[in-house]
């Protein structure tokens, strides 16, 4: 179970941990501080249903395998490449939030971290490329220097109980608390990957919904106290890079000489995340195109790489990350575009759940889906870009096979 509860917070943190809690309190100062805990009272129905499906249905699809059980092949496929529609905007933001280190520690303008997060992507293609592996004692590594850091800026910075900002219930912005609920659901997206970890514990049944009511509550305290340091020391701003935010305090605390400690760990967490992610993306671009063998997609290198679906993934998330620069989109904005994604596919594993779970776990199914719908309402317009993507795949899907059908 230990090792359950620190895998799961280990991926939770991310490339979260340092630039949500300054985008949070940029967005709504101290009500974020209540959001923290609504938000993991919101997810965990929804984790829950998830480790149900995970338990019972184990397989390595993911969210796809559990909506073709349900609803069948076509909207498994739909599912599937509606993770792929995350590529334009969540990829690129969690660019944005790795170059902001580099702006922590050289004070780089908006056209140096353009070249690193370039930079970044080409050292992901290079390591793709040679089939580069990660590894989970490194991540770990990562998620303890990260927790570390934390509670380092409590002790030196003497935050007592005290003295956190907490609002009154009256005072608190619902419009506010909302965008803030709307960017930090960042912070939970990995939930459905975890759940096809049940099956390797020793007792399922009884350490796999402690392990992950435990990792939640600890990435959620890791954030919550990232946010309490981040309004205390007032480190977020619009001028400011969000994950520039903890190293600046680091500064402020304990010397210049600090500053690059945590943005190296800043850093590596990013490329580290990111990397998983590509890689991720690649490897599902390779088995969709396995419908069609001739495509270019479809084929595998001399060194069992699909170095054709890596250099797809990598050169679109190249075209929209100069695209967002060139637009200037803020990163706030990026972040709940993706979000709106993510909360999609939760919704259909969630209806899912309703259709082939039975008792309590098909009740957290139907809670879990009732609060997929109030997050999209949350998320508000923006959620418009995850429905028009399922609108676009679902058609496309539909006459894509008749077309190719009608040219033979």
């Amino acid at each position: 179970m230990a090792q359950g509860v620190g895998l799961l917070s280990t991926s939770l943190l991310g490339t979260g941990v340092f630039a949500v809690p300054a985008l949070a309190a940029q967005v709504a100062q101290g009500d974020s501080l209540w959001a923290w805990p609504l938000l993991i009272a919101l997810v965990f129905p929804i984790a829950i249903a998830f480790a149900a499906l995970g338990r019972r249905f184990p397989s390595a699809g993911g969210a796809a395998h559990f909506v073709g059980l349900a609803f069948g092949p076509r909207l498994a496929k739909v599912t599937a490449w509606l993770f792929l529609s995350v590529i334009p905007v969540g990829l690129p933001a969690a660019l944005q939030i790795a170059a902001g280190f580099w702006q922590a520690a050289f004070g780089w303008s908006a056209n140096g971290l353009l070249v690193v997060q370039v930079a970044t992507l080409v050292a992901i293609w290079l390591l793709g490329t040679r089939s580069a592996g990660s590894s989970a004692n490194i991540q770990t590594l990562i998620a303890v220097l990260v927790v570390a850091l934390v509670a380092a800026i409590w002790w030196r910075g003497e935050i007592s109980p005290a003295q956190i900002p907490w609002p009154a219930l009256d005072d608190i912005s619902p419009p506010n608390l909302f965008h803030a609920l709307a960017v930090m659901f960042w912070c939970f997206v990995g939930l459905e990957a975890f759940a096809h970890l049940a099956t390797e514990f020793r007792n399922p049944g009884r350490d796999f919904p402690r392990a992950l009511l435990i990792g939640m509550l600890v990435a959620g305290a890791v954030y919550w106290g990232c946010t309490v340091a981040v309004l205390h020391f007032h480190a977020y701003g619009e001028h400011r890079a969000a994950a520039a935010s903890l190293p600046g305090i680091v500064v402020q605390l304990f010397g210049r000489h600090a500053l690059w400690i945590a943005c190296v760990i800043g850093y590596l967490a990013c490329f580290a995340s990111v990397n998983i992610y590509t890689q991720s993306f690649a490897r599902l671009v390779w088995s969709q195109a396995q419908d069609k063998p001739s495509s270019a997609l479809a084929r595998l290198s001399a060194g069992q790489v699909p170095l054709n679906a890596l250099s797809a993934v990598v050169g679109c998330c190249l075209l929209f990350t100069l695209v967002i620069y060139t637009l200037r989109l803020p990163l706030d904005l990026l972040l709940v575009y993706a979000n709106g994604i993510f909360v999609l596919i939760y919704l259909l594993c969630m209806l899912a759940g309703c259709r082939i779970l039975q008792g309590r776990a098909r009740l957290m199914a139907a809670t879990g889906s009732l609060l997929c719908l109030l997050l999209l309402v949350i998320i508000g317009w923006k959620s418009l870009y995850a429905v028009g993507m399922f609108t676009g795949i679902w058609l496309a899907l539909r006459y894509w096979p008749r077309a190719a059908a009608n040219e033979r």
